[in-house]
């Protein structure tokens, strides 16, 4: 049985063409924020019928491509803009604003019918992934002793996704640094369904897909080995990831919006309702929220129209908390101690409650 998420995918694609009286905004990028976005257009649909958001997934990478191209109105990312998108933007005249929307996790799943891995570590991971692992590390014995001689059947985002920069600066220590005899794609479904077919098969995609299918998959808890983070090895769970115990593979995820295309009311209206609804939506998709303090300084973000990057278009960075989005470019210390002062704990639970 397909997933949620893999039928509001095949739902977007089989989408009618735009009717004659409605106007259009795009959206597209990674494959993670994927579901956010979609389930944001749906809503914001109900109240907004001549409007249409077509959300794509393109990885984080080609959505940039195309934000930076002037293709799309907006772009999912799973990681911060990176360098080279910050000059591609800025030779495209595409001025970005960037907002938070959520945390996940990475889920490093297996076959529930692998009965030898309980769980793994960072070093581990960075063992099975790294650049010389290729054509080398090719038998689960190679990774853990006691672990069976059999072959190991590996699948993973493209070179595209966020998630793919992400992990690889987090396990392997740079982006883009990772073997690349693996079965790829920037679509997560097919991920889960390789590995849902593989009693041999390992894979790493956002939570939120892990925990659509979780009778075809089993997710590994991670030992980073940092007794700050907790004894022993995490899983993933909402909790987990909201309480900063799942290290190093939690991270932000992002909504990037052209500056120009926010001058259009119906770009301004849906990333409005985007905003406002976050903490309702975000849950329901099975992603942590930010706190609502967060949502309100991006709100400001784009009420002031401040473009660039919190993370000075440095790419993926490991580690960043909650509390990195209270203190956004842009806003004056004033806000920020107004911020943290009415934000909740990172532990708060997850408002999964409907949209009215």
């Amino acid at each position: 049985m397909r997933s949620a998420i893999a039928i509001a995918a095949a739902a977007v694609l089989a989408l009618p063409a735009c009717k004659s009286n409605q106007v259009r905004i795009s959206a597209s990028g990674s494959s993670t924020v994927f579901p956010i976005t979609e389930a944001m257009a749906e809503e914001f649909g109900k109240s907004h019928p001549d409007i249409r958001v077509t959300v794509g997934i393109a990885g984080t990478g080609g959505g940039f491509k195309k934000f930076c191209a002037g293709e799309t109105d907006l772009c999912d990312a799973s990681r911060p803009i990176t360098p080279t998108e910050v000059e591609q933007c800025r030779a495209g005249g595409v001025e970005y604003l960037e907002l938070p929307v959520a945390f996940d996790g990475i889920a490093v799943v297996v076959n529930p019918k692998n009965d030898w891995a309980e769980e793994i570590t960072v070093a581990e991971l960075a063992k099975l992934w790294a650049p010389a692992a290729q054509r080398t590390v090719t038998r689960w014995s190679q990774v853990r002793a006691g672990w069976p001689d059999k072959e190991i059947h590996l699948y993973g985002p493209g070179v595209d996704s966020g998630t793919y920069d992400y992990f690889t600066e987090a396990i392997v220590g740079q982006e883009h640094s990772s073997r690349g005899d693996y079965t790829a794609s920037e679509d997560d479904n097919v991920l889960v369904h390789g590995v849902a077919r593989d009693e041999l098969g390992l894979s790493f995609f956002g939570l939120a897909y892990y925990s659509a299918n979780r009778s075809q998959l089993r997710a590994l808890p991670v030992d980073d080995g940092k007794a700050e983070n907790g004894d022993g090895p995490i899983a993933p769970s909402v909790e987990t990831v909201r309480g900063g115990s799942y290290q190093p593979l939690s991270r932000p995820v992002f909504l990037y919006v052209s500056k120009g295309a926010l001058e259009r009311s119906e770009v301004r209206a849906f990333v409005d309702f985007y905003l406002a609804n976050a903490e309702k939506l975000v849950a329901r998709a099975g992603y942590v929220p930010l706190p609502q303090a967060a949502y309100a300084l991006a709100k400001k973000r784009v009420d002031g129209r401040v473009t660039g990057s919190v993370f000075d278009g440095k790419g993926s960075q490991v580690g960043v908390s909650v509390e990195k989005f209270l203190e956004p470019a842009g806003s004056a210390p004033a806000d920020k101690a107004a911020a943290k002062a009415d934000a909740p704990p990172p532990a708060a639970p997850a408002n999964a409650q409907a949209v009215p």
